[in-house]
């Protein structure tokens, strides 16, 4: 949990502005916490949490100097991965704006008007099975050297 709280803290309290206050939540207690790790270091992290049928994916963070080479991309996969074994009927996730397009191509679609999370301007994506077998969610990431651990 520490490791993944200063990830958290670094991205978005620290690079981004949110207030600490509201990073960390009461939701982290019953989450289900991802890390990715490399030998030595803590390169991300992602929570997910059970809603009733429904399964919320968030807090996802890449420390910046790793961003952009499948570390995202092998978090989210992991979550959508466990969020299905917990068999959920719905997966979603609030993302930031300017990362809309990564979480489509991964297979999330938009819904809703865009709104604004922690001063930030979010919209809400909801995951589609259909749009994600057509883009190969299942295969795996490209980021070497790391890997995605899973944590209560």
């Amino acid at each position: 949990m520490a490791q993944a709280f200063a990830i958290r803290l670094r991205v978005f309290v620290k690079e981004q502005g949110v207030p600490e206050d509201i990073e960390l939540d009461r939701d982290d207690r019953r989450a289900i916490h991802f890390l990715a790790v490399a030998p030595a270091q803590t390169l991300g992290t992602a929570r997910l949490v059970k809603h009733g049928h429904s399964a919320k994916i968030g807090r996802m963070a890449v420390l910046k100097s790793y961003r952009r080479k499948g570390i995202g991309k092998k978090l989210l996969m992991h979550a959508i991965a466990m969020a299905e074994r917990l068999g959920v009927r719905k997966i979603y996730l609030h993302a930031q704006v300017p990362v809309v397009g990564f979480y489509e191509k991964l297979g999330f679609r938009a819904v809703g008007p865009v709104f604004e999370e922690a001063a930030i301007l979010h919209r809400k994506m909801v995951y589609a099975k259909e749009v994600a077998r057509r883009t190969s969610v299942n295969k795996k990431a490209s980021g070497r050297n790391s890997k995605v651990v899973r944590k209560r």
